[in-house]
């Protein structure tokens, strides 16, 4: 990890997803639900409250193939999300997605969501009845470029964010 010049509050920076993963997890098996921001096709922002699911640093969110943010991600793949806490633990995403059309991976992420234990695990199935091969479910793989560890915590005791990029 290497720490950013001196400045208001520099964060520490690493390429090494190994840097954040355990604090990365827990965050997000604790908050599970988090805000996830669009581009309409005006260039107006959008959020709205989502569940995905993570591999690593790869993400994935099942979703209707005609939903809105499907519009959006159509115009403008770029995508924002924000995961919250009342003890203000924060995870800042900024990533690119895009669509699995593949039946095998639509396959592999529904297996996913069904196999891992709620709360981040769910049965897709109570959402999309005809199974993951339907034609209304929909994959979108999250490729971040930049994710941020954050807390309010850390800020009083000085320690500074932590920011992951891919290499």
């Amino acid at each position: 990890m290497t720490q950013e010049a001196p400045g208001r509050q520099s964060a520490q920076r690493t390429n090494d997803f190994a840097d954040i993963a355990e604090e990365f997890g827990k965050r997000i098996a604790r908050i599970v639900w988090c805000t996830m921001a669009t581009v309409d096709t005006k260039g107006r922002p959008r959020t709205r409250i989502i569940h995905p699911i993570w591999e690593g640093a790869a993400g994935y969110i099942g979703t209707g193939r005609q939903s809105l943010k499907a519009k959006h991600i159509a115009a403008n793949p770029n995508v924002s999300f924000t995961y919250w806490d009342q003890a203000h633990e924060q995870i800042y995403i900024e990533a690119t997605a895009e669509w699995l059309d593949d039946a095998a991976d639509k396959q592999r992420v529904w297996d996913l969501y069904k196999s891992t234990p709620p709360p981040l695990g769910y049965d897709p199935g109570l959402i999309w009845r005809e199974g993951p091969l339907a034609g209304d479910f929909g994959v979108l793989k999250l490729a971040p470029r930049r994710i941020e560890l954050y807390s309010i915590a850390w800020l009083m005791q000085g320690k500074p964010p932590l920011i992951w990029r891919p290499a």
